[in-house]
């Protein structure tokens, strides 16, 4: 088992050497190889983390530059794509919720309106997380960041703490609920959780396919909204608090608005961007507006009117730290389908799958897709490593290009549910101390059932309505 930073290191740095070395399968050329073994040595990278994710990325790219793989040019143009961008700002209006506190206000507000039991508690976090999630690409930020705080003050407020005595009585469920419902909110906009727009990317890198915002909430949306509707009650009758009515939630989420005061001016001009963001997104196709120079505009207008100082700007480690490695990662993943790895592999793989019926292909890659995550501690290191692939594979077999786009995406945070471990906020809620593992897992692979058969059960019939395909 490797143990410190230096065997994950060595290990990296050993697998990509052999790749290189080791004799090239019938039909890639040397340099498509060479990617390739970059790749798959960052990927393991990104998995073990020797270093931080950004560090091995950089390292990645200044490689496929080096060893003359790619031209400089060619290595470095993840970072000026335009879909790198748009997570940079959809992570300064994260700041902006976080900073003038909004987010806690629109959770208090939809609490101090509904949450009269431990149920609608949860129904309240969920509807707080589909509020916030088209302006958050970080699942962390929202679920870590403005989500846990307020439930963890909850269940202190109601005596239930992380041990075996008082978890159960309500911190057990709203842990639960409230992140399961985040998985979802990550699988419903493009800009809920960063990996999406690398979907996008990748997608109309193997299919020329442009993915908008619009198109992507369009299809989620309906598949999306019926689980947030049955998730907290699936999770109530898994893991049934002991304390089931709240008459006093409404009066401590009252007592947190007073504490708060008026909306503050800094509130109402995040809350008008976001407005003013998410109508222009929405509207793209026939406005013609890209989304990154929407969020920019609209993070310009936070700026300009104070919400925002610029320190804000530049201290956001998130944002910078997503577009280094993110960026690096566009850069390695667009290298490999131009120089034809990607299509070689597909075909190989589309071969082997001759005679299977395309919808049939696309349904055993999304099952795959799904579970495979198991093995998997980053949804970005997922998505890289076999997202353009899959895709590739389900079209060669002949599946509608678009549909397989789109059914291989949103698993992308739904699969976040399955462990501890899947996805950055998973350590925060399983940390808290109120969730065993053995809990975690089992909820964890009902509710991905469940949001496999809303996302690819009712989902298909939606988007067959909305001429997805």
């Amino acid at each position: 088992m490797l143990k410190t930073n230096f065997q994950k290191g060595m290990f990296t740095v050993i697998v990509g050497i052999a790749l290189w070395f080791c004799p090239m399968p019938a039909g890639v050329d040397a340099k498509a190889w060479h990617m390739f073994a970059i790749f798959v040595a960052t990927i393991i990278g990104f998995i073990l983390h020797p270093i931080p994710i950004g560090g091995v990325a950089l390292i990645a790219v200044g490689l496929t530059g080096f060893l003359k793989v790619l031209k400089p040019a060619e290595a470095l143009s993840g970072f000026g794509n335009a879909t790198i961008w748009l997570i940079v700002g959809a992570y300064m209006f994260a700041k902006g919720f976080i900073k003038t506190g909004l987010g806690r206000r629109i959770a208090y507000i939809i609490m101090s309106k509904i949450a009269t039991s431990s149920l609608k508690l949860a129904y309240s976090m969920a509807i707080t997380d589909l509020i916030v999630s088209p302006a958050t690409p970080s699942n962390t930020a929202r679920g870590g960041g403005i989500l846990y705080p307020i439930v963890k003050s909850l269940c202190t407020a109601f005596n239930s703490e992380p041990d075996e005595g008082s978890r159960k009585k309500i911190g057990n469920y709203l842990m639960l609920s409230t992140f399961e419902c985040n998985c979802i909110t990550s699988s419903m906009f493009l800009t809920s959780v960063a990996p999406n727009l690398l979907v996008a990317k990748l997608a109309k890198d193997v299919t020329g396919l442009d993915i908008s915002w619009g198109t992507y909430a369009l299809a989620c949306i309906v598949p999306g909204i019926v689980a947030l509707i049955i998730t907290p009650y699936l999770v109530y009758k898994l893991a049934t608090p002991e304390l089931t009515q709240t008459p006093e939630a409404p009066q401590i989420a009252k007592d947190e608005l007073e504490k708060m005061g008026p909306m503050t001016g800094d509130e109402s001009v995040v809350l008008q961007a976001f407005i003013a963001a998410l109508a222009m997104w929405a509207t793209t196709s026939f406005t013609g507006f890209n989304a990154t120079m929407i969020a920019l505009v609209c993070i310009g207008y936070m700026l300009v009117r104070g919400a925002l100082v610029w320190e804000d700007i530049i201290t956001e480690k998130g944002a910078w730290d997503t577009l280094v490695w993110m960026g690096g990662l566009m850069s390695l993943a667009t290298g490999l389908s131009k120089l034809g790895f990607i299509k070689w592999m597909a075909g190989g793989i589309a071969g082997s799958l001759k005679g299977i019926d395309p919808m049939t292909t696309l349904i055993i890659l999304a099952l795959i897709n799904m579970y495979v995550h198991y093995a998997f501690a980053s949804l970005s290191a997922h998505v890289s490593a076999v997202y353009a692939a899959f895709l590739a594979v389900a079209v060669a077999a002949g599946a509608p290009p678009l549909l397989s786009a789109i059914v291989l995406g949103v698993e992308t945070g739904i699969m976040g549910c399955l462990t501890h471990y899947a996805t950055g906020p998973s350590p925060i809620f399983f940390g808290s101390g109120y969730i065993t593992q053995p809990e975690w897992w089992k909820v964890g692979f009902i509710c991905s059932i469940l949001f496999m058969i809303c996302f690819l059960g009712l989902g298909p019939i939606w988007w067959k309505v909305i001429g997805i395909w």
